[in-house]
């Protein structure tokens, strides 16, 4: 029992921060909306035009925007109160959700609005998410960082199992418009957390003076630290072409299993399982750096792989539950890679090129993984991702051998201390 009650304590060291507790409990009530969204909109535009082209355009205009903008969201991260720009931001995308709910349950949505919110959206996250990410560290400090960026992985993917769950009965019920409308309302409850935090116990950075050229500043500080550059090329690859399950599990789910939105919505949840467990094991056990970023890559790609040739269902959400743990070991293992090496006042743009990696590359994948599909079939969207996370994890073990050669003659020539 005290081997139980001490491992408890090491997973879930982070909760004994009390506004970590308050933050963690609002994003609980709203990430289940942003799941139950995100299923609902993608069968939506699957629904008014039966195309996974169609689908991944939808995907690029929410996305296009970080790609453009989240280098300057990071900016503005690095000079501003994040939490104050957060509430600011979370409460327009209530807004976003409640339009397009109403939009929905009265039956106006077409798909050109669904583009226009979905690029308002964009726009809103590219400022929002590198505070998000950034501000982590003001939350609960450098001790339980690495805890707490893996305990909010794994409430991202415990709402991945209850959303779309949800989300997938209420469309076949209800209908579409109540997902929307329902993560609207969802929004209340980070707002709340957030606006009613102990400043006194946060551990703000030093803001950044306004000064030009600071966008110009943070690519030429990752450019010369390989210990950002590395993850951020990996995740990069990797978020272009593997983490575009928001148009390969739909697709895969209506035509190559035949399982429909019920079975979309358990496909995502599976992921979810899976991530779950895989991100309370990091949260654990977890370490940083970039030999577990590569083994990671490795795992993720297996497992992908195996979710691209299942034949069935059954074997489908068995093989999505262990790409949900790969997954979300590769994404908490590189993001506190990065929070951990990166100097304060860098913080805010050095994780805004993080979600550029990981979500601003999905106006190109996006497309490009709709466009294999139509072409090759709906398991050759999820293929490609497999192969790309080996190729990925093959170009990380090279770096990481040319480092260790380096390493090892610099200490043979005495230029190292042992």
């Amino acid at each position: 029992m005290t081997r139980v009650v001490k491992a408890g304590r090491l997973t879930f060291a982070s909760l004994a921060v009390p506004n970590y507790r308050r933050y963690i409990s609002g994003q609980a009530i709203s990430l289940i909306g942003t799941w139950m969204q995100m299923t609902a909109q993608a069968w939506l535009v699957l629904t008014l035009t039966h195309s996974s082209t169609a689908l991944g355009a939808i995907v690029a205009l929410q996305t296009l925007p970080v790609l453009l903008l989240a280098p300057y969201g990071g900016v503005i991260a690095d000079r501003v109160d994040k939490r104050k720009l957060m509430i600011l931001l979370q409460t327009a995308m209530g807004l976003q959700a409640l339009v397009l709910g109403v939009l929905t349950v009265t039956g106006e949505v077409q798909v050109w609005q669904i583009g226009l919110l979905a690029a308002l959206l964009g726009v809103n996250n590219a400022f929002e998410n590198p505070s998000r990410q950034s501000f982590m560290l003001e939350l609960v400090g450098p001790d339980h960082l690495r805890n707490a960026v893996s305990l909010n992985s794994v409430l991202v993917n415990v709402a991945r199992m209850i959303g779309p769950a949800i989300a997938g009965i209420l469309i076949a019920t209800v209908g579409d418009g109540i997902c929307f409308l329902a993560n609207a309302v969802s929004f209340v409850a980070v707002v709340a957390s957030l606006a009613t935090m102990d400043t006194r116990a946060l551990n703000p950075s030093p803001p950044a003076p306004r000064e030009s050229g600071q966008l110009r500043e943070g690519l030429d500080y990752v450019r010369r630290s390989p210990e950002l550059a590395v993850p951020l090329l990996m995740m990069g690859a990797v978020g272009c072409l593997t983490y575009e399950f928001q148009v390969s599990l739909p697709v895969m789910a209506r035509s190559g299993l035949g399982a429909g939105a019920a079975g979309f919505g358990f496909m995502t949840a599976a992921m979810g399982v899976g991530a779950v467990a895989g991100g309370l094991l990091v949260a654990a056990k977890g370490k940083t750096g970039l030999r577990p970023l590569v083994i990671a890559s490795f795992a993720f790609g297996v497992t992908v792989g195996l979710a691209a040739i299942a034949p069935n269902l059954g074997l489908e959400l068995i093989a999505l539950a262990f790409a949900g743990a790969a997954s979300i070991s590769f994404m908490s293992t590189g993001n506190s890679t990065l929070q951990l090496s990166a100097e304060p006042s860098m913080r805010g743009r050095v994780m805004a090129l993080w979600f550029v990696a990981f979500q601003g590359s999905t106006p190109i994948g996006g497309p490009i993984v709709g466009w294999v599909m139509a072409v090759s079939g709906a398991r050759a969207g999820l293929a490609l991702g497999a192969v790309t996370c080996v190729v990925v994890g093959l170009a990380g073990l090279t770096m990481l051998r040319r480092a260790s050669g380096r390493y090892g003659v610099l200490h043979r020539a005495g230029s190292l201390q042992p």
